[in-house]
């Protein structure tokens, strides 16, 4: 008589039989797994404060309950537009300007025949990436002054001296220009290595046919990374009210809080130099509804559309 098994049972046999296997592979991926879980999912718990009056002498089950008080005083406050705006402006010149620089940057690296002039150049954009927070920041302060460098190369062309990073009108420009020098090489190598797969026999398919260097990069090249755009692309629209506040600590100052101050800059003050435990967890909930919302809207059109997406 045959015996019936169930494909549940088919799938935990497989499972452990792929762990026993694998598993020196499973021990690597472990550490990262537990990473998460303590640091990621255990924490989660904690949210709970955003709902209290949080005092850390009294814990969790002692500090009164007050439902959305701080989801409100947040909304309702006479910051809450500004920083929204400011937010939202940064991530999206961010996200006009500073994304599709990687992509360009790994383009023009591909298309070198000389591999160590590439390699240099490579070595040379991915340099700025390992520049500290701060160091990167103190750099542009001295450089934004009056007889920094930005005013030295100003003046060469006949510019006015000023101080550049104390005019609101210049803050912006140097934020999201510094933060594509810095990122942009390192953006590059992800494109750098999904261009690398390109099959050689469709660049000389299109060169028989006719087609210049500029038109293969386009028919060839762009088409082979669009899956890597695509969910690059997702990944940030998703992240699109999230900014970290080190920089914007570094950089703005009372002359510049209208066009610099942000959502974490604002937390930071309120959360951690004036110990609103409560406040600052109840803007970061609202920071990640807002992106867990924006993330499946962008992901559920380009599945419409492109048919490429995260799930």
């Amino acid at each position: 008589m045959q015996r019936t098994v169930s494909p549940s049972y088919r799938q935990r046999g497989s499972l452990w039989t792929r762990i026993k296997r694998y598993k020196y592979i499973y021990l690597l991926l472990l550490p990262v797994v537990l990473y998460y879980l303590i640091f990621h999912y255990a924490t989660m718990a904690g949210l709970v404060i955003a709902f209290q009056n949080y005092k850390p002498r009294l814990g969790f089950s002692g500090s009164q309950f007050v439902g959305l008080k701080h989801f409100k005083s947040f909304l309702s406050g006479v910051y809450a537009g500004r920083l929204i705006r400011n937010t939202l402006l940064i991530n999206l010149l961010q996200m006009c300007f500073g994304f599709p620089a990687p992509i360009l940057l790994a383009l023009l690296f591909n298309e070198m025949r000389e591999n160590a002039y590439k390699k240099t150049l490579q070595t040379i954009s991915y340099m700025p990436h390992f520049i500290a927070m701060v160091v990167l920041c103190g750099m542009l302060r001295e450089f934004s002054m009056t007889g920094g460098l930005f005013n030295d190369i100003a003046a060469f062309f006949g510019a006015e001296r000023i101080n550049y990073l104390s005019d609101p009108k210049y803050y912006r420009t140097i934020y999201v220009g510094s933060g594509i020098w810095q990122n942009c090489g390192w953006g590059s190598i992800i494109y750098l290595a999904a261009l690398s797969g390109v099959d050689h026999s469709l660049h000389e398919a299109a060169a028989i046919d006719g087609a210049g260097r500029i038109r293969r990069i386009i028919h060839v090249n762009l088409p082979a990374i669009v899956p890597i755009i695509v969910v690059q692309l997702i990944m940030r629209v998703g992240n699109i009210m999230s900014q970290g506040y080190e920089k914007t600590i570094l950089l703005y100052s009372s002359a510049t809080y209208e066009v610099a101050d942000i959502i974490s800059s604002y937390v930071y003050r309120r959360g951690l130099e004036m110990q609103e435990y409560s406040f600052g967890a109840a803007v970061g909930i609202f920071n990640s509804i807002v992106n867990l919302a924006v993330l499946t809207i962008a992901n559920y059109i380009s599945r419409r559309v492109s048919e490429n997406s995260l799930w």
